[in-house]
């Protein structure tokens, strides 16, 4: 894909007018899964390259969107957007570069009082201006008062339509239909305001900078129930025990979060049941048949 070095300068450069060293101007660095990620070269020092074909376009959009929105509230500090860009072939989403590293427990304190000062920025509904992505699966974010309603319609049937298609059907479909319509009992009186959300804060979207300060970035931002970034950073770790106690010192949760927890983990684990297969099948499904038992 980034073999044809000259038509991919000629591209970022007819988009951003940076000049680009063209012989060292290009270093492969580790990133995520979906995309090529570079260190690239240029006239204003070193900037980060998300690189894929034209299909990703509209996630390098959707990135730059929600960092924007992120960026705007100054509550946290994300990656400045430079531009992104397509053609034919490929498609860009340039940031700004950042040395980053792991923190320890101050680093995490910090980063749970600046999660919890991003989620004070609210909207007037739940959702978002435009549907976006978490990972590389499509994310409705129509927006709708009713947060209830939003989870079920906007979250959880899309994944259990998804997955039906992708040949889960059967129990799992009985499974979600049965939690669907039980959903109004287990959100009963929640009436959450509708924060800014990272989205999709797992351990490996967040780290600090030299001067230690916390960074987030790859967001799947829309406007929701704060507990649900809590409940994404709880499914796979890497957030430390000050982490939680901080974010409860800047603003305390509401009482009932911890029952509410494994339902906003079920998106997740319907979206990794979906793009990484069956290994999560089983898994859904007991805790499908866990919240059933609560409702």
């Amino acid at each position: 894909m980034a073999q044809d070095h000259g038509s991919l300068f000629d591209l970022i450069r007819s988009a951003t007018g940076i000049g680009i060293a063209e012989n060292t101007g290009l270093q492969a660095v580790t990133g995520g899964d979906i995309h090529a990620s570079y260190r690239l070269e240029t006239d204003r020092g070193p900037l980060f390259l998300k690189l894929n074909d034209a299909r990703s376009l509209p996630m390098f959009a959707a990135e730059a969107d929600g960092l924007a929105a992120i960026r705007q509230t100054e509550t946290i500090r994300v990656p400045e957007v430079i531009a992104f860009a397509g053609d034919d072939r490929l498609s860009f989403l340039l940031l700004e570069w950042l040395d980053m590293s792991s923190g320890g427990s101050r680093e995490d304190g910090e980063l749970g009082r600046c999660l919890a000062r991003l989620h004070r920025c609210q909207g007037r509904t739940h959702g978002w201006s435009a549907d976006n992505f978490i990972g590389s699966t499509p994310q409705i974010n129509t927006p709708n008062d009713d947060w209830t309603d939003f989870y079920r319609q906007c979250r959880l049937r899309p994944q259990l339509e998804m997955a039906a298609a992708n040949g889960f059907a059967g129990p799992l479909q009985e499974l979600g239909d049965r939690l669907c319509e039980r959903l109004d009992h287990l959100l009963d009186a929640h009436r959450p305001s509708p924060s800014l959300l990272h989205g999709d804060l797992w351990g490996g979207n967040h780290a600090v900078l030299a001067d230690r300060r916390p960074v987030i970035f790859d967001p799947a931002v829309y406007h929701g129930d704060r507990e649900t970034d809590l409940a994404m950073s709880r499914l796979f770790g890497g957030f430390g025990e000050a982490f939680y106690s901080a974010y409860e010192e800047e603003w305390p949760l509401p009482e009932g979060t911890g029952a509410r927890c494994r339902l906003y983990q079920l998106y997740h684990l319907l979206n990794h049941l979906n793009l990484f297969g069956a290994s999560y099948l089983e898994r859904v499904k007991a805790m499908i048949r866990g919240l059933l038992e609560t409702a």
